[in-house]
C-alpha cells in the first residue's frame, strides 16, 4: 500500500489498463484479493471481520480476501446481496468453503469490509442495500471499502447512497472520486494497492514540488520580479504582494496599494502602471485581488502586456481574451461559472473545458481543487485545511502563483507548486487561521 499519489484513472480507463496489461484477469483478481487481505490483516487488530460481497468482480475480490484471511487464522464471515454473476467472481466464490449469509440478515462485526460495488456504479443503491450497509457500518469499529465505498460515483464523486469508510483501498490507481467531492468525504483515508498493471493518465495527484533554493549567481531579478496591481480593496492586493515576496520572489512591486506593506515591497502609484508593465525584467503580474468592478482600463492594460499573468477575483469574468503569454486563472466556483458559464460533466471536465477555451491554466478552487491546462493535463488536489474557507486566502494563493511564474516555472507547474505551498502553509498555521497567518508560514514551507 502507498499513500494517495500518482495517476488518476476513470472507470473506463482502469478497465482499458487492465485489458492492455496482458495480465490474466484471474491473476489481477488474486492480486487485488491479496492486497485487500493484507490491508484487513493490518488494520483489523485480530478482530473478527465481516466482508460484504456484491455480484461482480468487486465481490470476487472480497471472496479471495476472505479465503486468505481464514487461512491466516482470522475469524471471517461473508454476507452477499446475491450469488456472484461474473465468471471471475463465480470462480472466487467456489474457492471459499465457508458459509455465505444474506446481507439483510448479517450480524455486525468489529471490522466491516464493503466489497459490494466499487467502481463503475452509475445509479443509486437500493434502499435495502443502503440500509443494510449503513446499519452494519454503524456498529463496526472500522470500515474498509474496496476501491470505492459502494454508492460513490467513480468519475464524478457523486453520492448514490454511500456510507462512509475509514479506509478505502484503491486498486491499481486512484479514481476521480477519491479526490472529488462529495465522494471523497466518504472515502476516509485512501491507500493505493499495486495489483500488477501499469497505469498512465493525463490526470495526476498534486505532489510536493521541487523548488531549489537560490544559487550563488542568483540575484533579485533572476529570482523573479512580480508586479501586484491594487484597487478598491487594497488589503487584498497587499496579501498577494506579501505572499509573492514570502514565496521567494526577488523583487515585488505593489501598484496602487495603500496601507501597510513590508518595507521590502516597492510601492508605486497607479500612474506608474504602464512603466512597470514595460519593464523587460518583469516575471509575472498579479491582478484581481481587491481590484473592484470599475477598473476595466487597468485590467485591459494588464491583459494586453506580454508578461506572464495571474488573474483572480475581480479580474475574472466573461469575454476574457486568449493570451500568448503564460496565464493562470484562480476562480472559486462562483467566479468560474461567471467566467465560463455552465459546463456539463465532472469538475475535472469543467476545468479542462475552461482551460482549452481560455488557453490558460485553471485553478478551479474549492474543497476539491482541480488544476487544468490546455491539452487535457489535470492535477487533483487532496483536501487541504477546511480553515482555508476564510476571506483573503485566495489572494494569498494568487500571490504565490505569481512568484512561481516569475521564477520561470511553466503555468501548470507553477499552479501546482502554488496550491501545494498554500495547503502546507494552512496545515502549519492550524485551526482558526486568517489569511495573514499563511504569510508567516510560507518561508518554512519553502
Amino acid at each position: 500500500m502507498r499513500p494517495l499519489s500518482g495517476p488518476v484513472l476513470t472507470a473506463a480507463e482502469m478497465r482499458a489498463a487492465e485489458s492492455a496489461s496482458g495480465v490474466p484477469l484471474q491473476t489481477l483478481m488474486n492480486n487485488a484479493g491479496y492486497a485487500l487481505a493484507e490491508a484487513i490483516w493490518r488494520f483489523s487488530g485480530g478482530q473478527s471481520v465481516l466482508i460484504l460481497c456484491g455480484p461482480g468482480n468487486n465481490g470476487g475480490d472480497g471472496y479471495v480476501a476472505a479465503r486468505l484471511l481464514s487461512a491466516w487464522g482470522l475469524e471471517v464471515a461473508i454476507a452477499a446481496i446475491c450469488p456472484p454473476r461474473t465468471e471471475l467472481a463465480i470462480a472466487a466464490r467456489s474457492m471459499w468453503d465457508g458459509p455465505v449469509g444474506a446481507l439483510d440478515h448479517a450480524l455486525p462485526a468489529p471490522v466491516l469490509v464493503d466489497a459490494l460495488f466499487g467502481t463503475g456504479l452509475t445509479r443509486a443503491l437500493s434502499p435495502e442495500v443502503a440500509g443494510s450497509l449503513h446499519r452494519l457500518a454503524k456498529y463496526a469499529g472500522f470500515v474498509i471499502a474496496v476501491d470505492l465505498p459502494s454508492g460513490v460515483g467513480t468519475d464524478d464523486g457523486g453520492d448514490f447512497g454511500a456510507t462512509r469508510a475509514d479506509l478505502t483501498l484503491a486498486l491499481g490507481a486512484a479514481k476521480p472520486a477519491h479526490l472529488l467531492q462529495t465522494g471523497a468525504s466518504f472515502c476516509g483515508q485512501v491507500r493505493i494497492a499495486d495489483i500488477g498493471i501499469p497505469c498512465v493518465s493525463k490526470v495526476d495527484i498534486l505532489a510536493r514540488p521541487d523548488l531549489p533554493p537560490p544559487g550563488a549567481t542568483d540575484h533579485k531579478y533572476t529570482r523573479g520580479m512580480v508586479v501586484v496591481v491594487g484597487g478598491a480593496m487594497p488589503g487584498a492586493a497587499a496579501l498577494s504582494a506579501t505572499a509573492a515576496a514570502r514565496s521567494g520572489a526577488g523583487y515585488v512591486v505593489g501598484i496602487g496599494i495603500g496601507g501597510q506593506l513590508p518595507h521590502a515591497i516597492v510601492r508605486r502609484g497607479l500612474d506608474q502602471l504602464s512603466v512597470a508593465l514595460e519593464d523587460k525584467r518583469l516575471g509575472a503580474i498579479v491582478i484581481g485581488p481587491g481590484l473592484g468592478n470599475d477598473a476595466s482600463g487597468v485590467l485591459d492594460r494588464a491583459l494586453s502586456c506580454p508578461h506572464p499573468l495571474v488573474l483572480d477575483g475581480d479580474a475574472l469574468g466573461p469575454d476574457l481574451p486568449q493570451r500568448a503569454a503564460p496565464t493562470i486563472m484562480t476562480p472559486h466556483a462562483g467566479e468560474f461559472f461567471r467566467t465560463f458559464g455552465v459546463i456539463d460533466g465532472s469538475k475535472i471536465a469543467q476545468a479542462r473545458a475552461a482551460a482549452n477555451r481560455s488557453g490558460a491554466t485553471i485553478v478551479f478552487k474549492g474543497a476539491d481543487t482541480v488544476i487544468a491546462s490546455p491539452g487535457g493535463q489535470a492535477t487533483l488536489c487532496p483536501p487541504a485545511s477546511a480553515w482555508l474557507s476564510t476571506a483573503g486566502t485566495g489572494d494569498v494563493l494568487a500571490g504565490i502563483a505569481g512568484a512561481m511564474l516569475a521564477r520561470g516555472l511553466a503555468p501548470h507547474q507553477a499552479a501546482c507548486a502554488a496550491v501545494w505551498l498554500h495547503g502546507e502553509a494552512a496545515r502549519r498555521a492550524g485551526p482558526a487561521l486568517i489569511a495573514d497567518d499563511l504569510l508567516a508560514q510560507l518561508p518554512a514551507c519553502l
